[in-house]
């Protein structure tokens, strides 16, 4: 694994990292570059196969592709899964699930902190209907 520096350009290789089209300062292009790459092709599966799990990445791919789509989601978990791998064998760093409530919850949590942040910025303060509810 040390043919690649980082993870970032493992998944380059793969393919399975944005490749960004810039002229002029502009964005003309993100997509992912095709590719016949076998790894890839291993990595896309087994995100297909994830999916299904009650998993933490199960759980990132199904909130993925009902807000993106399957495609950009099968591509996204993939390279999750391309990062896993890489840190598995480059540094021999052990992947424990945490589980797919842990990802919901944490989820959750982050976008409860945007919200109130955004409510902060506009002079506004977020209650819970629970605590609002027992106060009066």
């Amino acid at each position: 694994m040390s043919r690649w520096p980082t993870e970032k350009h493992f998944t380059s290789w793969l393919t399975l990292s944005p490749s960004n089209k810039i002229s002029g300062g502009k964005v003309l292009s993100t997509k992912t570059r095709c590719s016949s790459n076998r790894a890839a092709t291993i990595f896309r599966l087994s995100a297909v196969n994830v999916g299904k799990t009650n998993t933490a990445l199960g759980a990132f791919y199904r909130r993925l592709a009902a807000r993106v789509g399957k495609a950009k989601a099968v591509t996204a978990t993939a390279r999750k899964l391309a990062v896993l791998f890489y840190n598995a064998l480059r540094y021999g760093m052990a992947y424990e699930d945490p589980g797919a409530s842990y990802y919901e919850e944490r989820y959750r949590e982050r976008v409860l902190k945007g919200l109130r942040r955004r409510a902060k910025e506009f002079g506004y303060e977020l209650t819970e209907v629970g605590a609002a509810a027992g106060v009066s």
